[in-house]
């Protein structure tokens, strides 16, 4: 094999190839070029000076006025209705250009400025003249013209023909469909690396054209020649083509494929070496007519004439006509020929394939006809045996690619740590090899280039990892994962800790990754550090274990406490409806078997899409028809025998209360019933959830209205609408209320509705007033129109007070975070508290502002009130829940805190009782 690079030797004038020389300028003071575009959008103009931003429409308005050293660049994608004449000339070094402007296709080749059916393309009478990038199915001529080159041309079914005594004509890495004639005294035309159709004449035909250069075309013949040179064609040269028919079809009488013709006035000085005709192998192409003489072989040219010593005449073989694999055109050409081009019709470089032996003259190999063969490289890989390791340790890099010759790639290997690129070769079809040792710990990117024998390039990258050198050794972090909207597809479950387990050294990648989540559950990853993320069920402090093994066999383990707790949480209110009726399905609550409700997270309650990550809901619920006296425990989880409660019932008779209860991980609330069967009626009234939602304020509880006082009792089916909003505390602009209402002087069973539309009475209640008996409930209720809120009474009479004890809203300042029920106090367990005495619940979470807890009265000697409040602060002139002799009546309240405290305060008339408080939740600043 020769050097991979081909040193091109060209006659005088055959140095420009496509566009201006290098060097060559306009004019001084002239643009250095011209624009034409007939788009639409071109705001073009034949009478302006074809600026880029005024072009000309037309090429033969550019043609007119182009001078010396410029190029006119025509935009392609639309044709040129138009005849183009070019007769103004260039200069020595300062050609005159008509080129396409480089627009590159969808296929990634430049588009060619094209000319309508039929229209013509003509030079007459010029000199120094380029034409490139351009399609035309007219026909072409150049007539009495001098040093003018026709580059890149598509030239479709009309004829091609140069003339007049032109002289240096020159077509080059075009496609001929109607092949081309030189004629009338034109001398030292070149044909070079075109593809040319002999269909209706011969492919190339030179009459009386001396010193005509036929060089590295391929030719094909349809029952005519490739190439003809008649009358005083002299010192022609025929080098380095590829002949063959179009098809090895049999000829009509009187013609026949002829591959080189020269006839008698044309042999003198004229030259033909180093073609390959394609004979087919019924020998239907004549190889020769020299001087009047066929010979069918090169050798017999060769003895007769001395011409032909190197051509090849082949029979037909596979892709020899293509030059692909296997065909004798590859590396056989003469690169010392007249005409010899750097590039093929393709634009390839002339390249050297090291599987065939180079048979051509001296220099630097070239294939016979228009194309060069190539090598098909277009991919390279790497094979990294290291890709996160230590630093200290040895990478090693395997390079190959899908190049056809392997043994001539060279790969250059940039490890991306600064020090110089690894060159290595793929010799022998062996991989090509590259190590390297880094020096410092970092995130490294290997690049590879891999270059073939004409310099192609290609590149692949891949990521390693140099580690610090060390042992094994697990870490991990903690956080909670919050919700950050209220969409209902995307659920967050509370209580839910991502665990993030990158912070570990780990100098070999990691085989197995396991996180022991301290609740018995687990989760296990292979080769893979990151975050993984678990809900827990109850909140508490867990001991989580996150262990690890490498692949080098070492083991890491690491136990740690992390603290699991609900998130401070904004209120949103809704409309209130009705989620449970075990009257309406037919299956009380029994003893000792906890009910699962589906709460309405996301879509799992129909006609009621709300947020997928709601941390806790707000309930009135309602227990009745019981069997005997029991409780009721509403709880985000499964549990026969709670430890709190939220509601007391006797038998036979009806209670509600409101229960805020946090949402289980998979979005349930459950309920227990303590004894005896029972049914359980549900109303959902909003929810907490973090980072939506509203802010709380609590407030001294307030009196708002006492219908004892004015306004009178509420009848049967009657509404009273109260201001809420805008009162004492409470500001204009606040969204929801916290209330609490009591009943008393009623003279029927009923319920009574909170509501905020008077006009939209929803079917769900608040309050279960009995005679005989003053109730209360504690209700958060939407604030309506004006600021109010509407109480709707359905049997009897009844009278109503309301105390309000908060809001929430833009102007609230605290967020809710809900706690698993969590008993603060019993007086059952140190004594009775008097009448007119105050007790103090401790255990509210440090810098709580406010809390909501289930206050139950039990064991009480006679009918009178509790009053809860902010330990240290005035005793408001309101009450939370009235108490019953011998009833154990329960109510949720939201309260001030002091000091993480909670005074209640038993009336001066109802005499003794045991006050148990269960903590719900607190508020904290927002």
């Amino acid at each position: 094999m020769r050097p991979t690079r081909t040193t091109v030797l060209l006659t005088a004038g055959l140095v420009t190839l496509l566009g201006a020389p290098a060097g060559a300028a306009a004019a001084a003071g002239a643009p250095a070029h011209l624009y034409v575009n007939n788009h639409d959008d071109s705001n073009c103009s034949d009478t302006g000076s074809g600026t880029q931003a005024v072009p000309y429409c037309t090429i033969s308005a550019a043609a007119k006025v182009v001078a010396p050293g410029q190029t006119v660049q025509i935009k392609p994608g639309k044709l040129y209705d138009e005849a183009v004449t070019i007769t103004r000339s260039g200069e020595p070094g300062k050609p005159i250009a008509f080129v396409a402007d480089g627009t590159i296709g969808p296929d990634g080749v430049p588009i060619k400025a094209a000319l309508s059916s039929g229209r013509p393309l003509t030079v007459s009478g010029a000199s120094h003249v380029v034409i490139g990038q351009m399609y035309a199915t007219g026909a072409v001529k150049v007539s009495g013209s001098t040093d003018v080159e026709l580059d890149r041309m598509d030239l479709r079914n009309g004829s091609v023909s140069v003339g007049d005594a032109s002289v240096d004509v020159r077509l080059t890495r075009s496609d001929l469909r109607a092949g081309i004639r030189i004629e009338g005294g034109a001398r030292g035309t070149v044909l070079g690396r075109n593809v040319v159709y002999g269909v209706r004449a011969d492919a190339v035909t030179a009459v009386d054209a001396p010193g005509t250069v036929i060089t590295n075309n391929t030719l094909y013949t349809y029952c005519t020649a490739g190439v003809s040179l008649g009358g005083a064609s002299t010192g022609s040269g025929v080098f380095n083509n590829l002949v063959s028919p179009l098809d090895f079809r049999t000829c009509p009488s009187g013609t026949a494929n002829t591959g080189i013709s020269v006839a008698q006035g044309a042999t003198a000085g004229t030259r033909a070496d180093y073609n390959l005709l394609i004979d087919g192998v019924s020998s239907q192409l004549g190889a020769y007519n020299w001087a009047g003489v066929a010979y069918e072989t090169a050798e017999a040219l060769r003895a007769a004439t001395g011409q032909g010593a190197h051509d090849i005449v082949s029979p037909t073989s596979s892709g020899a006509a293509d030059g692909l694999d296997g065909s004798p055109a590859i590396d056989s050409g003469d690169p010392t020929a007249p005409g010899v081009l750097p590039t093929d019709r393709w634009g390839q470089p002339t390249a050297d394939d090291p599987r065939v032996p180079n048979t051509g003259g001296a220099g630097a190999p070239v294939d016979r006809g228009a194309r060069e063969k190539q090598d098909n490289l277009s991919q390279t890989w790497m094979y990294v045996d290291k890709t996160y390791a230590p630093v200290g340790t040895e990478i090693e890099v395997q390079t190959i690619s899908n190049s056809d010759w392997p043994t001539a790639m060279t790969y250059e290997v940039d490890f991306g740590d600064g020090t110089a690129p690894v060159v290595t070769r793929e010799d022998n079809g062996a991989h090509g090899l590259a190590k390297h040792v880094y020096a410092k710990p970092g995130d490294y990117v290997v690049k590879v280039a891999a270059v073939n024998a004409v310099g192609k390039r290609v590149f692949t990258e891949q990521s390693l990892k140099a580690t610090p050198a060390g042992p094994l050794t697990a870490s991990f972090t903690s956080a909670p994962v919050l919700p950050t909207s209220d969409n209902p597809i995307d659920r967050t479950r509370p209580l839910t800790v991502a665990v993030d387990t990158t912070a570990s050294a780990t100098p070999w990648p990691v085989e197995t990754v396991t996180v022991d989540f301290g609740d018995g559950t687990t989760s296990s990853q292979d080769n893979k550090l990151g975050s993984v993320r678990h809900a827990y069920n109850t909140p508490g402090e867990y001991q989580v274990t996150l262990s690890l093994v490498d692949v080098k066999g070492a083991r890491s383990k690491l136990t740690k406490p992390v603290k699991v707790d609900y998130a401070a949480s904004g209120y949103v209110a809704t409309e209130p409806f009705r989620l449970m009726d075990t009257r309406t399905t037919g299956f009380p609550l029994s003893a000792g078997v906890p009910h699962g409700m589906n709460l309405p997270v996301g879509l799992n309650v129909p006609g009621h899409v709300m947020s997928g990550s709601m941390a806790s809901v707000v309930l009135n619920v309602t227990v009745t028809n019981a069997t005997q006296d029991a409780f009721l425990a509403a709880t985000p989880y499964y549990t026969e025998r709670p430890t709190t409660s939220n509601l007391n019932v006797r038998a036979g008779g009806t209670v509600s209360n409101t229960v805020t209860v946090p949402a289980s991980e998979f979005g349930q609330a459950f309920f227990t019933l303590n004894a005896g069967r029972a049914d359980v009626i549900v109303d959902f009234v909003g929810y907490y959830q973090p980072n939506i939602g509203q802010k709380f304020s609590p407030v001294s509880p307030t009196r708002l209205t006492d219908t004892r006082e004015a306004g009178g009792a509420l009848g049967a089916g009657q509404t009273r609408t109260v201001k809420v909003a805008g009162t004492p505390g409470i500001p204009v602009g606040a969204s929801a209320v916290a209330l609490n209402l009591t009943s008393t002087d009623t003279t029927a069973g009923t319920f009574v509705t909170a509501y905020p539309d008077p006009a939209k009475r929803p079917a769900t209640s608040n309050l279960n007033p009995e005679p005989g008996k003053a109730k209360s409930n504690q209700v958060i209720v939407p604030v309506g129109p004006d600021g109010t809120i509407t109480l709707y009474n359905h049997w009897g009479s009844t009278h109503l007070v309301v105390d309000v004890v908060g809001f929430y809203g833009k102007e609230g300042k605290a967020l809710f975070t809900p706690v698993a029920p969590k008993r603060l106090a019993d007086t059952r367990n140190t004594g009775k508290l008097a009448a007119g005495a105050t007790t103090t619940a401790a255990g509210v979470p440090a810098g709580a502002v406010g809390a909501v807890v289930n206050l139950t009265a039990t064991e009480s000697a006679g009918a009178g009130y509790l009053t809860a409040y902010g330990f240290g602060a005035a005793r408001p002139n309101a009450s939370s829940l009235n108490t019953l002799p011998g009833v154990t009546v329960p109510n949720h309240v939201t309260t001030p805190v002091g000091d993480g405290r909670i005074s209640v305060y038993n009336g001066p008339w109802g005499g003794s009782t045991h006050v148990i408080t269960d903590l719900l939740g607190y508020f904290t600043q927002g």
